[in-house]
């Protein structure tokens, strides 16, 4: 019995599968959202909760995962802005996910922070020259477009939790320089400081009010409360550090001599409303997972949770140590026992996402033909 004959040999075209490949990082690239820097924000500052409350090994090596991290996606946000223009200036023109663009801002300064808390507060002002730039930019390019452009649904419709970056970003500024202002002994940089933390105080009641009003006056489906509405929270957590920053400055600087008083009360007063509204976001969980059984996977808006979480235990126990309430210093400690595994359930599912992602595209025949 003569043996079967042997196939031919196939071989493999090798320039097929990394274009295949190519293609498929080129599209992922193009998908990329606007607030992909809250991994950055996220990670930055619960390296910030680990350093303060002790454990800067750890704390060091999230620092450099939200480095990496923000270089990487700022080279892929200009990638996509290159190679993907329409859907990137679909992004800078939607209501709903334009405000992401904010992270960007929030992202530098967090990592920033790092800088400025370990000694190098340098990098950490070249980080916030870099970030005011694009504050100034996104600052007064996102509400001229959304309020003159013409749309064919009320802007309003569309209001979300993502909008409270815009608030994250302008207290992060604020934060920046209230810390270029300490070590550089700057009447201006604290005259900057105070400005952009009045700023971003008023910018919160603003988006608190219009997004409030989008929660009560349109139908809210589970897929509508998204975990970005955690940022009410993150909001008025950055506002807290940013007060405790301009707080730790000397009289000498006149606006924060006459500001001191306002300070001091706004600064408890935004961290007990960041505390009330840790229950309410978990119930909106509980209502949109647990009563209509929406389905929980990786989203970029996950970060959205770890990032106040993280910011709540940092300005706690800034706040809390500055003033003298023991209390709220311990919150703030326990607070990062929950900010860190939060960052690393979301890193598992992140992860695992990514490996779907891969799985899909090796078992997809026209995947490599693409």
């Amino acid at each position: 019995m003569s043996a079967a004959p042997t196939p031919p040999h196939r071989p493999v075209n090798r320039g097929v599968a990394a274009s295949g490949g190519t293609a498929g990082i080129s599209a992922m690239v193009a998908g990329l959202p606007p607030s992909c820097f809250a991994f950055v924000m996220a990670t930055g500052i619960v390296s910030a909760a680990l350093l303060k409350s002790g454990r800067p090994q750890l704390a060091e090596i999230l620092f450099w995962v939200a480095l990496c991290s923000l270089v990487l996606l700022l080279a892929a946000t200009v990638w996509r802005a290159a190679t993907a223009s329409r859907r990137f200036m679909a992004d800078a023109v939607s209501p709903a996910r334009t405000f992401g663009f904010f992270s960007f801002v929030a992202g530098l300064n967090v990592v920033g922070l790092h800088f400025d808390m370990t000694g190098r507060p340098t990098a950490g002002l070249a980080l916030a020259v870099v970030a005011a730039v694009f504050w100034v930019v996104l600052n007064y390019l996102i509400p001229c477009v959304l309020l003159l452009r013409p749309h064919d649904r009320p802007v309003l419709a569309d209001a979300n939790g993502s909008w409270f970056l815009w608030v994250v970003a302008t207290q992060s500024m604020a934060a920046a320089a209230a810390s270029a202002a300490a070590v550089h002994h700057s009447a201006g940089f604290a005259v900057m400081a105070a400005a952009l933390w009045s700023i971003g105080v008023v910018l919160y009641l603003l988006v608190g009010t219009l997004v409030t009003l989008r929660l009560i006056t349109h139908t809210i489906k589970p897929e509508d409360l998204s975990p970005t509405y955690w940022i009410f929270m993150g909001a008025t957590a950055i506002s807290v550090l940013a007060c405790s920053g301009l707080l730790e400055l000397p009289d000498g600087f006149p606006a924060i001599a006459g500001m001191r008083g306002l300070l001091t009360g706004a600064g408890f007063i935004l961290w007990s409303i960041g505390l009330w509204w840790v229950p309410l976001l978990v119930i909106f969980g509980i209502w949109r997972h647990g009563v209509h059984h929406h389905h929980f996977r990786y989203e970029t808006a996950l970060w959205s949770i770890v990032f106040p979480l993280g910011m709540l235990a940092t300005s706690s126990m800034a706040f809390g140590t500055l003033q003298g309430l023991p209390v709220v210093e311990a919150i703030g400690q326990g607070v990062v026992w929950v900010a860190v595994p939060a960052w690393a359930i979301a890193v598992v599912l992140m992860l695992a996402a990514g490996l779907r992602w891969l799985r899909g595209r090796q078992g997809d025949p026209g995947a490599a033909a693409a």
